[in-house]
């Protein structure tokens, strides 16, 4: 949770708190790290868990989210002997394509992904 130090990364996260009202978040507050550590996925991967079959897609030009976050999940998953699948585009930005051919791959891989998953032919 240090999208702050990332680029594009001081970005606020908003979260709903107990009273049901949006307030702005920063993981460098400790009050703030504890809250979102709880339902951080990052934060919460454990071994030996049944997790199901994923695919992370992300962009090395996304300009929103860096692409460490996707990076240090699937490294983390992997650490764990979980084996989770990993894409990225060294183009596109944000959306994870520059153009309508690479985002057809894209979506073709994900596809493909969850026809496997669904055990389609």
């Amino acid at each position: 949770m240090r999208s702050s130090h990332l680029r594009c990364g001081s970005v606020n996260l908003r979260v709903r708190t107990s009273d049901a009202t949006a307030r702005s978040t920063r993981p460098d507050n400790a009050d703030d790290w504890a809250a979102l550590a709880k339902f951080s996925p990052f934060q919460n991967v454990r071994p030996g868990l049944a997790y199901p079959p994923v695919l992370y897609t992300s962009s090395t030009k996304d300009d929103r989210v860096h692409p460490a976050h996707a990076r240090k999940m699937v490294a983390k998953l992997e650490a764990y002997s979980y084996k989770p699948m990993y894409y990225e585009n060294i183009e596109g930005g944000h959306g994870g394509a520059a153009d309508a051919k690479q985002r057809a791959h894209r979506d073709a891989l994900i596809m493909t992904f969850l026809a496997s998953r669904l055990g389609l032919r």
